[in-house]
C-alpha cells in the first residue's frame, strides 16, 4: 500500500511552537496534506506523551488513531475530498549539546518507539539524565552515541535518525558543531543508524556527492512548527500500515518499500547559502572563499550554509548519482503558489480562500502538486495556476537560495511572463493581480575551488562576546610537569613543611608528588603515610592522582581520608574500647534532630534547635561533658543535663553522630596514651590539605596525632579561609611556625587556571583585607578579556541574562535562540560547552529565580544548594533496610521500615514495644525479639512483628556472604518492595539510582554506609555531566570552570549581611568573593540588580563595594540586552493558514 509520511513534527510543547498544534490539528492537517502516517513529535514531554495516551487509540502494530468520538468531530472540518485514514507514529526530537574531543557539538536527533510503555521507559531513563519538562524537544548534555545506545535499549524494534544533518548548528555534519562523518559521531553503533534526514536546506542530489553515505536512506521530513507546515517534506512508502514494516523498508532500502521523498527545493531552506542576515549579506561558496569567510560589512565570521559544507566534505562532482539513488519530488507548497500568482501573502485571506476552493475540488494539497492532472487544475485554478504546477513539476523555476535563518524563495513567474498567459477560467478570472516591482536574479550554482586568493583583512575584530583564545607560553616545567617552586616543595628534606599556596598553583600536583617521591625515592613506607582533606571530592582526586604514579597495592595502602572519615576510622578501630560495637550508625542532622525529639520531646521546636547547636558547640570546643562548676547557669545546666541524656540514647542505639567523628577521638587519644602511641607511630608522614579551613577539634586531633617523630607538611592559603561560620579558623595556619619549629615556608605563586586580567582583577578585591597574604600570584595565560559586569532591573531579569550569555557561549542552543536574536552569527562558535560554566550564588535564597530562567531556558543544569541525593525521602528510606542489617539497634531507621511496606503492626503495638523499650533501657529491635514475654500484646499483634524480626535476622545473616548488589537486590525481593513501589514512579526512580551507586560502589556494607553518612551535598557534583552548574560560591571551594557568573554583587549580599546583625564580617566576605573570582579560567561575569526581592521583601540594592576595588581598565560594563525577535520579510513558517 502506497502512502506518505512526515515523521519529525513538535507539538505545542516545544520552544516557538504554534499553541493550537494537538493530535486533532495534527489528524486535520494530516488528511489536507495528503499524509497518511504523522509523526506525534515530542513523545520524550510527559505532557505531550500524556495527551497522546488520552486521545489516542491503537491501532496496527505499533501505529496509533485519533479516537472515533474525536475524530468524527474533527471529520466535519475537513473537505470530503481530502478524507482518508491517518495513523500517528511515536516520534520526538532530542537536542544533544556536548564535549567530544574537545569541541562543543550539538547534533538534533530523531527518536522512534513502538508503543505508548516503551515510550514511558524512554522518559524516565532520560529524566535521569536533564530537564524533559520544558521543552518537547528536550536540551540534554548527553553525547548522541549515548542517546543512540538509549533508544536501542529501550525496546529491540527502537531506532533513531539524525534529524537535519546539514544545518549549521544543530546537526551530525553541521559546520558550527557537527562531526566529519557518521562514525565520529555514533562511534561502535554506528551500524545502527540505517537512515538520516537531509533537511529543509538540501536534497538527495546534494547528498549523493558524499560517497560515505550511500549506504543510508535518505529520508525527508516537515519538521514542522505549526500544523500547517505538515509535509512540507515528507517519505513515500510502499508497505502495510505497521511500526515494524515502515521500519524494515528504511533499514532494508532493496526491499523496494521505501520509494523516496518529497522535498523542499532547498534553496528556499534558511540554511542553503552562507551570509548574515542581520547585514544583509548573501554569498555563495565561491564568494565565501574570495571573501576569506568574512563578512564584507561587520568583519566577522559568516555563517557557512549547507552548499559550503557540502562541498567541503564532498568527494564527487556535482551532479553523481549513485546506483542506489531513489527518486524525489520537489516541490513548493500550494499557499506559496497562489501567493506569487495573486501577489499578496501566502498567509492572507484571498489565498486562504482559493486554498479552500482547491481542496474542495481537487483533494489534498500534495495530490494536487503532484499527481492530479495539469487539465483538471486549470478547470478549478485557471491556466496561471496550472503553468506555476507544471513549472514546478519539471524545475522551471528560479531559485533565491536562503542563508542565516532567512528562507529562501522559489520563484515561477517574472511580471513579463504572468502578463502573456491568458486568465483562466473558474476564480482567478476576477482576480487584479498587482504588478511585481522586480524578480531577484537567480545565483549562479558553483563548485568550492580552495586555491590561495587574495585574503580580506577586516579592520577590527568585534567578536568581544567570544570567550577570548588564551595563548600559554611558559617552559619554566621540569620534565615532571613541576616548576621550581613546585619542585623544592616536593624534595624538601625536613620534618616540618608548610606550604601557601594561592588559587590555581598547583596544590594537589605538589601534595601528591610529594608523596610519592619520600615514598619512591626515600623509602618511605606507604603504611605510614596520612593525607587528610577537607572534601570526600579532594580525597577522591588525590587518590586518583597517586594511582597513577604508584604501584597499585602500595596506593592502597595509603590512607587519604577527610578529618571526619579518620575519625571514624579510628573509632571503628577502637570501639569496643569506648563501650560500642564496630558496628555502629553515624547520625547525620535529621537522624539527631529526631532523637532529640524522642529524648526531649517536651521542648519547642526552638528549644529543641538550641540544645542541638549547644551540643555541637560543646563537641567542637571539646567541652562536652564537662561541668562549670564556676558559676552557676541554669539554662546551661538544663542543656547539659539533655545533652547527657541524648549521648547515653546515642549510646544505646550504638551511634554517634557528626561531630563525635572529631571528639570522641580527641578524647580517646587524651585519655588512652597506648592508643595514642599506636596511631603516632602508625601515622609518621601526615599530609595536611587546606589547613587555612581547621577548626579547633581537628587542630586538636592534628596535635595528638604528632610525634617529635612526625613529618608534617601542610598546604593551604589564608586568603581562601571561608568556614569561620563553621568555627574555622586561619589563625592555626598562620601559627604553624609556632606549633612546629624549625618549620620550612614555602610559596607557590605560578597560577596555571587563570586568564591574567582574573587573576589581577581578584587579586586587587583581597589586597584591600588588611590581614591579606604577601603572595604575588601570577599567570602566563594572556588575553584582552576583560571583567564584565552586568547591571540588569530585577533578579529575574539577572537569572535572564544569565541563560542569555550561556546561549551566546555555547552557540546557541535551539533555532529560537538564534532565530529570536537570543544569540546571533557572532556568537555562535561555540567555544564553552554546559560543563564549562558555572554560576556561583552567595545565598540558596538566589537559587529559585535562577532555576526558573533554567528551566524555562530547557538548558540543562545541576545544582547543589537543594537537597542532597541520600537527604531525599525515598532514598533514606531504602537505606534505612541496609542500616538495620547493619545495625539493627538504629531505632530510627528501624521506625522508617516497620511498616514499608504495610504489614499490618499497628501504632498500639508500636506504641506498646517503645514504652517496653523505654522501661528496660533496650532497643527497639531488642524489644521487638522479645514480644513473646510483653503481655500487653496480643497473638495478632505480634505475629506480624515476629514475622519482621525473623526477616530482618535471616538477611542480616546472609549480608555476611552477599555483595552490595545482591543484598539490595534481597531486600526488595524479602521485604517485597518491588511489588510495592510498582505504581510508583518517583520511587521507582529513587530506588533504582541508589541501587545504581551501590553496583559503582567498591568496598562492605559498614564502608558503604560510613561513605553515605560522611557524604556532603558538594560530592554530588560531577565534572563528567554536561550540565552548567549551579552552586554556592561555598561549594564552588576547589572546582574550576572556564566561565564563572557570579550574581548578586550587592551591599548586603555579597558581602552577606544578616537582617539582624549590625555588620558583615567584610574580611571573611572578601576572601568568599575572591574564591569565587579565582574559580574563573577565560570568562569571569558578574551581575548586579537593582533591586532584588529576597526574604520576603524587595529592596533596592547598591553595588558591592567590592565591584569598586577593581580598577576601571579591567571591567567591562554593560546592560542587559534582551534582544527583540529579528523581523521577518517573507517566513514561511511564521504564520499559519486556518482551513475555514
Amino acid at each position: 500500500m502506497k502512502f506518505i509520511a512526515d515523521l519529525h513534527i513538535h507539538s505545542r510543547f516545544s520552544r516557538a511552537t504554534s499553541r493550537d498544534l494537538s493530535p486533532e490539528a495534527l489528524y486535520k492537517w494530516a488528511q489536507i496534506k495528503g499524509i497518511a502516517v504523522v509523526g506525534t513529535g515530542d513523545v520524550t514531554h510527559p505532557g505531550w506523551l500524556g495527551e497522546l495516551e488520552e486521545k489516542l487509540e491503537p491501532a496496527e502494530e505499533g501505529l496509533y488513531k485519533l479516537k472515533e468520538g474525536i475524530a468524527r468531530k474533527v471529520d466535519a472540518e475537513i473537505p470530503a475530498a481530502c478524507r482518508k485514514p491517518v495513523r500517528f507514529i511515536l516520534t520526538g526530537e532530542i537536542s544533544n549539546i556536548y564535549k567530544k574531543e574537545d569541541r562543543v557539538r550539538k547534533n538534533h536527533n530523531v527518536v522512534f518507539l513502538p508503543s505508548f510503555e516503551v515510550a514511558h521507559k524512554f522518559q524516565e531513563a532520560l529524566e535521569k539524565i536533564g530537564n524533559i519538562r520544558s521543552d518537547g524537544r528536550p536540551i540534554l548534555g548527553l553525547d548522541a552515541r549515548n542517546l543512540l545506545e538509549m533508544t536501542l535499549e529501550s525496546d529491540e524494534l527502537s531506532f533513531l535518525i539524525p534529524a537535519h544533518i546539514w544545518t549549521p548548528w544543530f546537526s551530525l555534519l553541521g559546520s558550527k558543531s557537527g562531526f566529519d562523518s557518521v562514525e565520529e559521531c555514533f562511534e561502535d553503533l554506528t551500524e545502527h543508524i540505517f537512515a538520516l534526514e537531509t533537511g529543509l536546506s538540501s536534497d538527495p542530489p546534494m547528498n549523493w556527492r558524499l560517497s560515505k553515505l550511500d549506504r543510508y536512506v535518505l529520508v525527508s521530513n516537515s519538521d514542522a512548527h505549526s500544523a500547517a507546515k505538515l509535509g512540507r517534506e515528507a517519505n513515500i512508502f510502499d508497505c502495510e500500515f505497521s511500526f515494524s514494516e515502515m521500519r524494515n523498508a528504511l533499514k532494508d532500502r532493496d526491499s523496494g518499500k521505501f520509494l523516496g521523498t518529497i522535498e523542499f527545493f532547498p534553496e528556499e531552506g534558511k540554511y542553503h547559502l552562507d551570509g548574515h542576515r542581520k547585514c544583509g549579506v548573501r554569498l555563495t561558496p565561491k564568494e565565501t572563499i574570495e571573501a576569506n569567510g568574512i563578512c564584507p560589512v561587520c568583519g566577522k565570521k559568516l555563517t557557512l550554509g549547507v552548499l559550503y559544507r557540502v562541498e567541503e566534505l564532498a568527494d564527487r562532482p556535482d551532479g553523481s548519482k549513485p546506483e542506489y539513488a531513489l527518486p524525489f519530488l520537489s516541490l513548493i507548497p500550494l499557499p506559496e503558489i497562489l501567493s506569487q500568482i495573486l501577489n499578496v501573502g501566502p498567509n492572507t485571506k484571498t489565498v486562504q480562500q482559493k486554498f479552500n476552493k482547491l481542496l474542495a475540488h481537487l483533494g489534498s494539497e500534495i495530490d494536487i502538486l503532484s499527481e492530479i492532472p495539469l487539465a483538471e487544475i486549470e478547470k478549478v485554478g485557471g491556466t496561471l495556476l496550472a503553468e506555476g504546477i507544471r513549472r514546478m513539476r519539471e524545475g522551471q523555476v528560479t531559485r533565491i537560495g536562503g542563508f542565516d535563518g532567512e528562507f529562501g524563495k522559489i520563484q515561477l513567474f517574472d511580471e513579463k511572463e504572468r502578463a502573456e498567459f491568458t486568465t483562466g477560467a473558474m476564480f482567478f478570472q476576477e482576480e487584479e493581480i498587482p504588478t511585481q516591482k522586480e524578480t531577484p536574479q537567480p545565483l549562479e550554482k558553483v563548485s568550492l575551488v580552495k586555491d590561495e586568493e587574495e585574503k580580506y583583512e577586516p579592520e577590527k575584530n568585534l567578536a568581544e562576546d567570544k570567550i577570548s583564545e588564551v595563548k600559554y607560553v611558559d617552559d619554566a616545567e621540569d620534565s615532571e610537569g613541576l616548576n621550581p617552586q613546585q619542585r623544592e616543595a616536593v624534595e624538601f628534606d625536613g620534618k616540618y613543611l608548610l606550604i601557601a599556596a594561592g588559587p590555581g598553583t598547583g596544590k594537589t600536583r605538589t601534595l601528591t608528588r610529594r608523596i610519592v617521591h619520600l615514598i619512591k625515592e626515600k623509602n618511605v613506607n606507604s603504611e605510614n603515610v596520612l593525607a587528610v582533606t577537607f572534601t570526600n571530592r579532594a580525597a577522591a582526586e588525590m587518590q586518583e592522582r597517586l594511582a597513577l604514579w604508584l604501584e597499585p597495592e602500595i596506593a592502597k595502602q595509603l590512607t587519604i581520608k577527610t578529618f571526619h572519615a579518620l575519625g571514624a576510622l579510628i573509632l571503628r578501630q577502637e570501639a569496643i574500647r569506648l563501650g560500642y560495637k564496630p558496628d555502629f550508625s553515624i547520625y547525620g542532622e535529621d537522624e539527631k534532630t529526631q532523637l532529640i525529639s524522642q529524648i526531649a520531646s517536651h521542648l519547642s521546636r526552638g528549644e529543641k534547635n538550641e540544645l542541638a547547636d549547644f551540643i555541637s558547640s560543646e563537641k567542637m570546643s571539646l567541652k562536652f561533658g564537662e561541668k562549670n562548676e564556676d558559676e552557676k547557669d541554669e539554662l546551661r545546666e538544663k542543656w547539659e543535663e539533655l545533652a547527657e541524656k541524648y549521648q547515653r540514647a546515642l549510646k544505646e542505639r550504638n551511634g554517634f553522630d557528626f561531630d563525635d567523628l572529631i571528639f570522641q577521638p580527641v578524647k580517646l587519644l587524651r585519655n588512652a596514651p597506648e592508643v595514642k602511641k599506636f596511631y603516632q607511630n602508625k601515622f609518621q608522614y601526615i599530609f595536611v590539605d587546606e589547613y587555612q579551613d581547621i577548626n579547633f577539634a581537628q587542630y586538636a586531633l592534628l596535635r595528638e596525632l604528632t610525634s617529635e617523630e612526625t613529618h608534617l607538611c601542610a598546604i593551604g592559603d589564608p586568603d581562601q579561609a571561608i568556614y569561620g561560620f563553621r568555627g574555622s579558623d586561619r589563625k592555626f595556619f598562620l601559627q604553624f611556625e609556632q606549633d612546629f619549629p624549625g618549620t620550612k615556608v614555602l610559596h607557590l605563586e605560578k597560577n596555571y587556571r587563570s586568564d591574567s586580567a582574573i587573576l589581577k582583577a581578584s587579586a586587587q578585591v583581597i589586597e584591600k583585607n588588611e590581614d591579606h597574604q604577601p603572595l604575588r600570584i601570577w599567570s602566563n595565560l594572556v588575553s584582552k578579556t576583560q571583567i564584565d559586569i552586568f547591571e540588569t532591573p530585577t533578579e529575574k531579569s539577572e537569572a535572564e541574562t544569565i541563560v542569555h550569555q550561556i546561549e551566546k557561549m555555547v552557540g546557541a542552543t535551539g533555532f529560537f535562540s538564534v532565530d529570536s536574536g537570543r544569540a546571533g552569527y557572532e556568537e555562535s562558535a561555540g567555544a564553552a560547552g554546559f560543563s564549562d560554566i558555572a554560576v556561583l550564588y552567595r545565598i540558596n535564597a538566589q537559587l529559585p529565580p535562577l532555576e526558573e530562567a533554567f528551566l524555562r531556558s530547557g538548558m540543562p543544569y545541576q545544582t547543589f544548594g537543594d537537597k542532597p541525593f541520600y537527604e531525599m525521602t525515598e532514598v533514606k528510606e531504602l537505606l534505612s533496610f541496609f542500616r538495620v542489617i547493619h545495625n539493627p539497634h538504629s531505632d530510627l531507621d528501624l521506625m522508617k521500615i516497620v511498616n514499608l511496606p504495610p504489614r499490618g503492626i499497628g501504632e498500639q503495638t508500636l506504641k506498646t514495644l517503645v514504652n517496653y523499650q523505654h522501661l528496660n533501657e533496650i532497643s527497639l529491635f531488642q524489644a521487638m525479639e522479645r514480644c513473646h514475654f510483653i503481655a500487653p500484646l496480643s497473638e495478632t499483634q505480634r505475629h506480624p512483628v515476629i514475622k519482621f524480626v525473623e526477616q530482618l535476622n535471616s538477611l542480616r545473616q546472609s549480608s555476611q556472604t552477599l555483595t552490595l548488589p545482591e543484598l539490595g537486590e534481597r531486600i526488595l525481593a524479602d521485604f517485597s518492595l518491588k511489588k510495592f513501589i510498582k505504581n510508583d514512579r518517583k520511587r521507582q526512580f529513587f530506588y533504582e539510582k541508589l541501587l545504581a551507586r551501590i553496583k559503582e560502589f567498591d568496598g562492605s556494607l559498614a564502608d558503604f554506609l560510613e561513605a553515605v553518612a560522611l557524604h556532603r551535598e558538594t560530592d554530588e557534583y560531577d565534572p563528567r555531566a554536561e550540565k552548567v552548574s549551579l552552586m554556592t560560591l561555598h561549594a564552588a571551594k576547589g572546582l574550576e570552570f572556564s566561565v564563572v557568573f557570579i550574581p548578586g554583587c550587592e551591599e548586603d549580599l555579597i558581602p552577606f549581611r544578616r537582617k539582624n546583625d549590625e555588620s558583615a564580617d567584610v574580611a571573611e566576605e572578601r576572601r568568599l568573593f575572591y574564591v569565587g573570582m579565582t574559580r574563573a579560567k577565560k570568562r569571569l561575569i558578574l551581575l548586579r540588580a537593582r533591586s532584588r526581592y529576597l526574604f520576603g521583601e524587595r529592596r533596592s540594592a547598591k553595588p558591592s563595594r567590592f565591584l569598586n576595588d577593581i580598577e576601571r581598565a579591567l571591567k567591562a560594563f554593560k546592560q542587559a540586552e534582551i534582544k527583540d525577535k529579528p523581523k521577518k520579510k517573507s517566513d514561511p513558517d511564521s504564520g499559519q493558514i486556518e482551513l475555514f
